[in-house]
Protein backbone atom coordinates (compact mmCIF):
# COMPACT_ATOMS: atom_id res chain seq x y z
CA UNK A 1 0.00 0.00 0.00
CA UNK A 2 1.48 3.30 -1.22
CA UNK A 3 0.54 5.80 1.13
CA UNK A 4 1.21 10.03 0.32
CA UNK A 5 0.91 12.32 2.70
CA UNK A 6 0.16 16.29 1.87
CA UNK A 7 -1.44 19.13 2.61
CA UNK A 8 -5.10 18.97 2.39
CA UNK A 9 -6.42 21.23 -0.65
CA UNK A 10 -9.75 22.36 -1.30
CA UNK A 11 -10.69 19.37 -3.10
CA UNK A 12 -9.85 17.10 -0.29
CA UNK A 13 -12.74 18.98 2.28
CA UNK A 14 -15.86 16.83 1.87
CA UNK A 15 -13.72 13.36 1.94
CA UNK A 16 -11.87 14.76 4.96
CA UNK A 17 -15.31 15.31 6.46
CA UNK A 18 -16.12 11.76 5.22
CA UNK A 19 -12.96 10.46 7.18
CA UNK A 20 -13.45 12.39 10.21
CA UNK A 21 -17.05 11.05 10.89
CA UNK A 22 -16.80 7.19 9.73
CA UNK A 23 -13.11 7.00 11.94
CA UNK A 24 -15.07 8.80 15.01
CA UNK A 25 -18.33 6.61 14.67
CA UNK A 26 -16.86 3.45 14.42
CA UNK A 27 -15.97 0.51 16.71
CA UNK A 28 -15.95 2.45 20.57
CA UNK A 29 -16.40 5.71 19.17
CA UNK A 30 -19.66 7.80 18.46
CA UNK A 31 -19.12 11.12 17.54
CA UNK A 32 -20.65 11.43 13.92
CA UNK A 33 -20.03 15.77 15.15
CA UNK A 34 -16.28 15.27 15.05
CA UNK A 35 -15.46 16.90 11.65
CA UNK A 36 -17.41 20.41 12.85
CA UNK A 37 -14.30 21.42 14.60
CA UNK A 38 -12.23 20.55 11.76
CA UNK A 39 -13.99 22.97 9.40
CA UNK A 40 -14.53 25.84 12.71
CA UNK A 41 -10.65 25.77 13.09
CA UNK A 42 -9.96 26.52 8.93
CA UNK A 43 -12.31 29.74 10.01
CA UNK A 44 -9.92 30.58 12.58
CA UNK A 45 -6.62 32.52 13.05
CA UNK A 46 -5.77 29.10 14.60
CA UNK A 47 -5.89 27.47 11.46
CA UNK A 48 -2.50 26.48 9.73
CA UNK A 49 -2.83 25.48 6.05
CA UNK A 50 0.14 23.92 5.95
CA UNK A 51 0.16 21.33 8.93
CA UNK A 52 -3.38 20.15 8.11
CA UNK A 53 -2.67 16.71 6.08
CA UNK A 54 -4.60 14.26 4.15
CA UNK A 55 -3.29 10.85 3.80
CA UNK A 56 -4.03 9.01 0.15
CA UNK A 57 -3.81 5.88 -1.72
CA UNK A 58 -4.70 6.22 -5.00
CA UNK A 59 -6.10 9.66 -5.45
CA UNK A 60 -8.65 8.70 -2.19
CA UNK A 61 -8.32 10.38 1.26
CA UNK A 62 -8.33 8.04 3.57
CA UNK A 63 -6.68 9.99 6.32
CA UNK A 64 -6.10 13.59 8.08
CA UNK A 65 -4.94 14.81 10.95
CA UNK A 66 -4.61 18.48 12.03
CA UNK A 67 -2.30 20.86 13.81
CA UNK A 68 -3.44 24.20 15.15
CA UNK A 69 -2.61 27.25 16.92
CA UNK A 70 -3.04 27.28 21.30
CA UNK A 71 -1.66 29.41 23.87
CA UNK A 72 -0.71 28.45 27.31
CA UNK A 73 -1.35 30.79 29.79
CA UNK A 74 -0.14 31.55 33.02
CA UNK A 75 -0.84 35.18 34.87
CA UNK A 76 -1.00 37.04 31.92
CA UNK A 77 1.70 35.54 30.28
CA UNK A 78 1.22 33.63 26.98
CA UNK A 79 3.38 31.11 25.56
CA UNK A 80 2.30 29.59 21.56
CA UNK A 81 1.75 26.06 21.05
CA UNK A 82 0.01 23.67 18.89
CA UNK A 83 -2.90 21.12 19.61
CA UNK A 84 -2.73 17.67 17.92
CA UNK A 85 -6.34 17.30 17.03
CA UNK A 86 -8.19 15.47 15.49
CA UNK A 87 -6.37 12.17 14.10
CA UNK A 88 -8.54 10.51 11.97
CA UNK A 89 -8.00 7.39 9.57
CA UNK A 90 -10.91 5.68 7.51
CA UNK A 91 -11.70 2.12 9.54
CA UNK A 92 -10.76 0.08 6.61
CA UNK A 93 -7.20 1.75 6.95
CA UNK A 94 -6.90 1.55 10.22
CA UNK A 95 -3.87 -0.60 12.42
CA UNK A 96 -1.95 -0.18 9.13
CA UNK A 97 0.42 2.57 10.48
CA UNK A 98 -0.84 5.31 8.60
CA UNK A 99 -1.68 7.56 11.76
CA UNK A 100 1.40 6.91 12.67
CA UNK A 101 2.93 8.06 9.17
CA UNK A 102 0.54 11.17 9.71
CA UNK A 103 1.84 11.97 13.40
CA UNK A 104 5.43 11.35 12.19
CA UNK A 105 4.88 13.45 8.93
CA UNK A 106 2.80 16.47 10.75
CA UNK A 107 5.48 16.95 13.72
CA UNK A 108 8.47 17.23 11.39
CA UNK A 109 6.61 19.98 9.17
CA UNK A 110 5.95 22.04 12.44
CA UNK A 111 9.28 22.09 13.64
CA UNK A 112 10.39 22.82 9.96
CA UNK A 113 7.84 25.83 10.16
CA UNK A 114 9.03 27.51 13.23
CA UNK A 115 7.06 25.75 16.16
CA UNK A 116 8.51 24.33 19.36
CA UNK A 117 6.02 22.42 20.93
CA UNK A 118 2.47 20.41 20.25
CA UNK A 119 0.06 19.30 23.16
CA UNK A 120 -2.58 16.43 22.20
CA UNK A 121 -5.52 14.59 24.31
CA UNK A 122 -5.01 11.20 23.71
CA UNK A 123 -4.61 7.27 24.78
CA UNK A 124 -1.66 7.39 27.09
CA UNK A 125 -0.29 4.13 25.52
CA UNK A 126 -0.10 5.36 22.00
CA UNK A 127 1.80 9.11 21.68
CA UNK A 128 4.43 8.56 23.71
CA UNK A 129 6.37 6.66 21.13
CA UNK A 130 6.24 9.76 19.36
CA UNK A 131 7.90 11.55 22.20
CA UNK A 132 4.74 12.80 24.25
CA UNK A 133 5.34 13.06 27.97
CA UNK A 134 2.34 14.14 30.21
CA UNK A 135 2.33 17.89 30.22
CA UNK A 136 2.24 18.01 33.69
CA UNK A 137 5.96 17.71 33.67
CA UNK A 138 6.12 21.38 32.16
CA UNK A 139 2.90 22.63 34.64
CA UNK A 140 0.95 22.77 31.53
CA UNK A 141 -2.67 22.26 32.30
CA UNK A 142 -5.42 21.23 30.48
CA UNK A 143 -8.83 23.64 30.14
CA UNK A 144 -10.71 20.77 31.89
CA UNK A 145 -10.41 17.66 33.70
CA UNK A 146 -8.80 14.81 31.99
CA UNK A 147 -6.42 12.00 33.45
CA UNK A 148 -2.96 13.60 34.01
CA UNK A 149 -1.21 10.38 31.58
CA UNK A 150 -3.90 11.62 28.57
CA UNK A 151 -3.12 15.47 28.18
CA UNK A 152 0.38 14.91 27.00
CA UNK A 153 3.13 17.31 25.27
CA UNK A 154 6.12 17.33 22.96
CA UNK A 155 8.80 19.34 22.62
CA UNK A 156 9.77 19.89 18.84
CA UNK A 157 13.15 21.50 19.57
CA UNK A 158 15.33 21.24 22.60
CA UNK A 159 13.91 22.93 25.22
CA UNK A 160 11.06 24.23 23.47
CA UNK A 161 9.01 23.93 26.56
CA UNK A 162 11.32 25.92 28.83
CA UNK A 163 9.60 28.33 30.95
CA UNK A 164 6.52 27.73 29.26
CA UNK A 165 3.75 27.23 31.90
CA UNK A 166 0.20 27.30 32.54
CA UNK A 167 -3.16 26.47 31.32
CA UNK A 168 -3.77 25.47 27.76
CA UNK A 169 -6.35 27.62 25.89
CA UNK A 170 -7.96 26.22 22.54
CA UNK A 171 -9.15 28.20 19.42
CA UNK A 172 -13.06 29.00 20.42
CA UNK A 173 -13.70 26.10 17.62
CA UNK A 174 -13.53 23.57 19.91
CA UNK A 175 -15.88 24.58 22.19
CA UNK A 176 -19.63 23.84 21.13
Amino acid sequence: MQIEIRPESREDIKEIEDVVRTAFTSRDRNDSDEHHPVNKIRKTEAFIPGLSLVALEKDSVVGHILLSKIMVEENGVSASSLALAPISVAPSYQNKGIGSQMIVTALKRAEEMGYESVIVLGHDKYYPRFGFRPASRWNIKPPFDVPDEAFMAVELTDGGLDGVEGTVRYSEAFSG
